[in-house]
């Protein structure tokens, strides 16, 4: 036993929930962002402005996302550089055949959950590998790609029809009951994108989009541009730009302290949610990574407008379709997004003030 720990420690590889559902998950969304994600914000300014070569650029980009959140992840991991070469070819395998399915005629929606599952095993056993024979340019991308193509081949489908099935039911009980799940899906997916994990690459993985992504979106917005607002006071401008169109992460040490510091932004969440789905009925037919980004580059309110003029294909699949978006669109999108999370995020926080759930200081973001 004591020589498999040394061997691990020697390796790098720690199996730890931080490791794996933290840090690797954090990094699959960037790794998404930085492909998918720009690569459809891109293609779509070519479609509407007439510019194919933004149109090509978008493709091309959009194209290499399994290879992108592989890497990403072998980086989080830490994966040496043989190792997280080969994650590119890894990543690209597990995307393609994760958003197949099991089920015929009908698409998969996990490769971003496949990618996550296969390239942290890819990338743990190419670890193990790495540097152990003499031929080490072989042995490691030879051990990282054949582990990875190889479960990629056996799992990925798999996975593809399990995450399709839940976003499935997610979207669908949101249809059947977009009050409830209104408030549900805002307040979960808002607090995980407070919390150190990827709200992004959950609803990616789950293919969120219609009217849960919508409420996913005022969730997100809800906890960013709330708690930019309501501990404006302890962090000025910098605060607010950096929580507003940055990331609600950042008041997470101080949730640690005072947990009662949140409840603000969950109470907004929960009135917003429904809010989208039952008064403005707003969907989210971007990608659906968009669903889980917020205000955090603009890249939900993104979501929505290029949902509006052409929606992805996880959002085609999920039945959507090119709208020409009225004045009710607009409005909604810029109450869910800005003015309803700054309000009732703000009056929630005087009231929490007033009766010293939040004290002085509780809200202001380390140096």
């Amino acid at each position: 036993m004591e020589k498999i720990q040394s061997f691990l420690k020697r390796k790098n590889i720690v199996f730890s929930a931080k490791r794996y559902g933290i840090d690797a998950l954090s990094a699959m969304a960037q790794g998404l962002f930085c492909s998918l994600l720009i690569g459809t914000i891109v293609k779509t300014l070519g479609e509407q402005f007439g510019l194919p070569f933004l149109v090509d650029v978008g493709g091309y980009a959009s194209a290499m996302s399994g290879s992108a959140m592989a890497v990403a992840i072998g980086f989080a991991l830490q994966a040496p550089p043989l190792v997280l070469f080969s994650l590119a070819t890894v990543g690209y395998a597990a995307n393609a055949l994760g958003s197949t399915s099991l089920i015929p005629d009908q698409a998969g929606a996990g490769g971003p959950l496949a990618v996550l599952f296969i390239a942290v095993i890819a990338a743990e056993c190419g670890k193990a590998v790495s540097k152990e024979t003499r031929v080490d340019i072989l042995a490691t991308p030879l051990a990282t790609i054949l582990v990875g193509v190889g479960l990629s081949a056996w799992w990925a489908p798999a996975i593809g029809t399990a995450a399709t099935a839940v976003g499935n039911i997610i979207m669908w009980a949101t249809d059947l009951q977009p009050f409830l799940m209104g408030v549900a899906v805002s307040v979960l997916v808002g607090m995980a994108l407070t919390l150190p994990i990827s709200s992004a690459a959950i609803c990616a993985a789950f293919g969120l989009t219609g009217l849960a992504g919508g409420a996913a979106v005022a969730g997100c917005c809800a906890n960013m541009v709330g708690f930019a607002v309501l501990s404006f006071r302890e962090n000025s401008w910098s605060g607010l730009v950096s929580q507003g169109l940055g990331t609600s992460m950042l008041q997470m040490g101080n949730i640690v302290k005072n947990p009662r510091i949140w409840f603000p932004a969950i109470l907004t969440s929960a009135v917003t949610g429904p809010i989208a789905t039952c008064v403005f009925k707003m969907e989210m037919n971007g990608p659906p990574v968009s669903s889980g980004m917020g205000t955090c580059g603009m890249v939900g309110q993104i979501g929505v407008w290029t949902g509006w003029l052409a929606p992805s294909e996880r959002a085609l699949a999920n039945g959507a379709t090119v709208i020409v978006p009225g004045l009710m669109d607009w409005v909604g999108l810029l109450m869910v997004s800005f003015i309803l999370p700054a309000v009732l995020c703000w009056g929630f926080g005087l009231f929490f003030r007033k009766i010293g759930w939040i004290r002085e200081g509780d809200l202001t973001l380390a140096e």
